[in-house]
């Protein structure tokens, strides 16, 4: 599992954005989100390259841990 840290997610509403991202990229993909600790772990086919554009697309800052 790769694990990224996200800035400016805050709420519900976020982690779904993220999560269908990542999902409409690979629909295999498993996604876990820690809101308080601002991360999310992707277990993926994608590279990590890949899902630091996904999630960017999306509007948030992210880097990998």
């Amino acid at each position: 599992m790769q694990v990224f840290n996200v800035e400016g997610m805050s709420c519900g509403h976020c982690v779904k954005a993220i999560t269908q991202a990542v999902q409409a990229k690979d629909p295999a993909a498993s996604v876990r989100v820690d809101l308080a600790a601002r991360e999310v772990g992707v277990e993926s086919a994608l590279t990590a390259e890949q899902v630091i554009e996904v999630i960017s697309e999306e509007g948030y800052g992210v880097k990998l841990v």
